[in-house]
């Protein structure tokens, strides 16, 4: 039986597409003829070097047409792209690598020395083909490294060849963290990719008139998926390296942008600097995905009166479900007033699940039985192959009987609407990242002054959520506040001293707290002597007064 494949995207493309632009970066712009005749370059230059069905190649850079590319390049060949997250440290992406196993790596110039490392490394030896996005002279590896360019130039097999599948119809392995904070690979098949993209077109109303602005990274699944489905809806892409304000609003203006992607953090962002720059409307823009966490209604109003023509939408998913399982429209223009997301006691409300998404509560023996909420489980075409590791795909441990496990505590109304709860396995959303406690309480425990260490979020009209630690520092150490004098006698311990003791120890900077509380008695516990997280954050948050960033 004949399966999906992404790319059959491309036929469409070249037919519906072949002389319109479909691709700008900076000064650079590409025809829908071009973009396909150079993605099946790739994949037959890729295929010529020894890149084979169901191998890993692992990507690592900013935004660029490059990147675009190889979403489609690597999976024709049935080999499977496996972007790294390029806010990751090198030891971050190293686990990953290991997890993976690559045949290939590819870099841009800012990751060149990734790259230098891998090849001194003798843990990587899976690795025999290393290429770079750009010139390789800059790179400072020319010796060995052939650029994406001199492939597409230099190919010489026919680039009429059919796309073939790898293994489990697996096409991506996008990482996520796991519950100890190291980077887990799931691994995404063509069919829940193809899904998820027309129900991103059904649902926001792409079109081949769009022109889509990434403000999120091709490594996430959020900025992947909407990455094809303006690919299959034969829009077209505006590609900046990576999101700052001035650059997106920029590119709004000049290539007149009709539609992107938020995250809180991002839309908290282009509110000020609108607000600071007096920029007063952006009238082109008439579609906004918001995921990674809800708008706040200062947000939301403030959306409305910036963005006056867009649609907006709120969508809650998960990488392990391909993106979005809900969607809900929070604003439409030929409303008066936008419409409030409820947050309530109840929890908040994220909207109904996409057509092709099958959601039920689970119930748990924690929870009464007369409440209505439970786990979150969803089940379709959309959801993972499973966990990579040791070249194959492991066991699905969160699926019981077809079932995923969300990780997430809600309950659906009687209109069919699902609330979110909270996260039962204590995962923190800031900025659109997952983060786990466990993973930024082991780094913050390693510091000699520090007896123990409980990490959590709180609310964050810009990031979702920040993150709060609360320390208990040993006997003999001194706490130092932001008004004290350091005395220099070696057992301080202060918020710049941890901050600074994350950094050396490598955690990603997005992990690292924005907050350190200093706990002079004991932690809150339960009668097995586990952390009551609830109740810490409660009594950190009668203390706090929350200030808008806006």
């Amino acid at each position: 039986m004949a399966s999906g494949h992404i790319a059959h995207c491309l036929g469409s493309l070249l037919s519906r597409r072949g002389s319109a632009t479909v691709a700008i970066s900076g000064g650079l712009h590409i025809t829908g003829a071009e973009l396909v005749d150079d993605v099946r370059r790739l994949a037959v230059g890729l295929s010529e070097r020894g890149v084979c069905p169901g191998d890993v190649v692992a990507v690592v850079g900013f935004n660029s047409v490059d990147y675009m590319e190889l979403l489609l390049a690597i999976p024709y060949i049935g080999a499977i792209i496996a972007p790294l997250n390029h806010r990751w440290s090198f030891e971050e992406a190293a686990h990953a690598l290991q997890l993976v196993r690559p045949s290939a790596f590819i870099f841009d110039g800012s990751y060149s020395s990734w790259a230098l490392r891998l090849k001194e490394s003798r843990r990587f030896s899976t690795i025999g083909l290393y290429l770079s996005m750009g010139d390789p002279v800059s790179t400072g590896l020319a010796a060995n490294i052939v650029s994406l360019d001199h492939i597409k130039r230099s190919s010489r097999g026919s680039t009429a060849m059919e796309p073939v599948s790898a293994p489990r119809d697996v096409a991506l392995i996008c990482f996520t963290s796991g519950t100890t904070g190291r980077p887990k690979g799931v691994a995404i098949s063509h069919t829940s990719l193809i899904v998820q993209s027309l129900a991103k077109i059904a649902l926001v109303g792409y079109g081949e008139d769009d022109v889509y602005l990434h403000t999120a990274p091709l490594c996430h699944i959020g900025g992947i998926s909407s990455c094809l489905a303006i690919l299959m809806a034969g829009g077209c892409h505006v590609l900046i390296p990576k999101f700052d304000t001035k650059s997106a609003f920029k590119a709004i203006q000049e290539h007149r942008v009709t539609c992107f992607i938020t995250v809180p953090a991002i839309m908290a962002d282009l509110l000020y600097y609108a607000r600071k720059d007096k920029i007063s409307e952006c009238k082109t823009v008439t579609k906004i995905l918001n995921g990674g966490g809800g708008l706040s209604d200062e947000l939301i109003n403030g959306a409305s009166r910036l963005f006056i023509h867009a649609a907006t939408f709120s969508a809650y998913g998960m990488t392990e479900a391909c993106s979005s399982l809900t969607f809900m429209p929070i604003n439409k223009p030929e409303l008066e007033e936008p419409n409030k997301l409820s947050n309530q006691s109840e929890g908040v409300c994220v909207g109904k699940p996409a057509p092709h998404v099958e959601i039920r509560i689970g119930r748990d023996d924690s929870i009464s039985s007369s409440s209505p909420m439970g786990k979150i489980l969803t089940r379709g075409l959309h959801t993972m192959v499973g966990y990579w590791g040791n070249n194959t795909v492991d066991t699905l441990e969160p699926v019981r009987n077809g079932w995923l496990d969300t990780g997430d505590t809600g309950w659906i109304d009687r209109t069919g609407n699902l609330w979110l709860m909270g996260r039962h396995k204590g995962r923190i959303k800031s900025g659109g990242e997952n983060v786990y406690p466990e993973e930024v309480e082991l780094v913050l425990s390693q510091h000699s002054g520090v007896a123990k260490a409980v990490v959590f979020g709180v609310p964050d009209s810009r990031l979702g959520e920040k993150i709060v630690a609360c320390v208990s520092i040993r006997d003999d150490w001194r706490w130092v506040d932001a008004r004290a004098e350091h005395q220099g006698e070696g057992k301080e311990v202060s918020s710049q001293i941890l901050h600074e003791h994350c950094r050396i120890k490598n955690l990603s900077r997005f992990k690292v707290p924005k907050i350190y509380y200093q706990w002079r008695r004991p932690f809150p516990v339960t009668t097995t002597g586990k952390i009551k997280r609830e109740e810490l954050k409660a009594e950190i948050l009668a203390c706090m007064h929350p200030r808008s960033n806006l």
